[in-house]
């Protein structure tokens, strides 16, 4: 049970006899698949799109720093600084699309700008981090699922999720998880301690980026401090509403939560469409800018309904925290 030393999975698992019934319809199957025409529309890399989505991403918050700067008041920069942290999710966003090899048709350039521009940046190898995120997707809560401890116990009362997001945006969770990490450091494997040097000096670029424009302060400040704290907090809000307190099953909507996707949500919690969870567990290989498309199908062929789904990122919390 919940608080013993093993984990309890499956505390908010759908009741598989209140599942919607998929009707019948030309475009998704029983499981939620869509069918093979609809699937290779659904499937197709939009490759110019995805590049301009890395280019606006950089260009944006370098612009957010430039206004903070620029007007150089407490308000602004307490906004800039919240809006760093949206920043490492749209990095993590970006990153998790190239770990699917979905951000460009090209191989190559999909993983050379996953690792350098999107991974590196944000101290990630995505090529580690895929190797566990496709055992994540071979088999939710299966026995190489590298989130159990993430997902496990809920619902949990609110104070234990309290002190969990205290200790995320305290910092505390970001340094245990980068202590363990530098390790790597001492590895008996090259390939780790390899990687480990390249991250540092991307890092190092980027601090002497912030040197060459004449605001060293913004490296530590702007970048490495919301890392630890804000991004910390919102990786766990988004990460318990994808799968907390659910369990192993073949139907995906016994594995993975769907939440509607509010304006602010997208914004800022679960940017690049990756809130449209569900979609993406029942066919990974579809694009995050097919996902809203596909999920309207998986609605309009009642794959999902308002069962299945939670109206809010709120409601889901506060039934996590009761």
């Amino acid at each position: 049970m919940a608080g013993s030393n093993s984990p309890h999975l499956g505390g908010m698992a759908l009741d598989p006899s209140v599942l919607p019934h998929v009707i019948d319809n030309s475009s998704i199957a029983t499981d939620g698949r869509a069918y093979p025409q609809v699937r290779t529309e659904l499937r197709t890399i939009p490759s110019f799109l995805n590049a301009w989505s890395v280019v606006w991403m950089f260009g944006q918050n370098i612009l957010i720093l430039a206004v903070a700067v620029r007007l150089d008041s407490l308000p602004v920069w307490v906004i800039a600084f919240l809006l760093m942290g949206r920043m490492h999710a749209q990095f993590a966003s970006l990153m998790h699309e190239a770990a699917h090899r979905l951000l460009f048709r090209h191989r190559g350039a999909n993983d050379w700008v996953g690792n350098w521009l999107l991974g590196f940046p944000v101290i990630t190898s995505t090529p580690a981090y895929r190797r566990v995120h496709m055992a994540h997707h071979r088999e939710e809560f299966g026995p190489e699922e590298p989130d159990f401890a993430l997902y496990a116990n809920y619902p949990i009362a609110r104070d234990s999720l309290r002190r969990k997001l205290v200790r995320d945006i305290s910092g505390q969770t970001g340094a245990r998880l980068f202590r363990n990490q530098m390790r790597g450091f001492t590895s008996s494997d090259a390939r780790v301690r390899n990687t480990l040097w390249k991250m540092t000096a991307v890092q190092i670029l980027i601090a002497s980026l912030f040197v060459l424009a004449g605001h060293p302060w913004l490296y530590p400040l702007m970048w490495v401090l919301p890392y630890f704290t804000l991004w910390r907090a919102i990786n766990r809000l988004r990460s318990i509403a994808e799968h907390g307190g659910l369990r192993a099953d073949s139907d995906r909507r016994i594995t993975t939560h769907s939440v509607v996707q509010h304006p602010l949500a997208r914004f800022y919690l679960v940017p690049y469409k990756i809130g449209f969870h569900l979609a993406h567990h029942v066919d990974a290989g579809i694009p995050f800018r097919h996902l809203p498309r596909y999920h309207q199908l998986l609605r309009s062929a009642q794959y999902a309904d308002d069962v299945v789904e939670y109206p809010s990122y709120r409601a889901i919390w506060k039934a996590m925290a009761r």
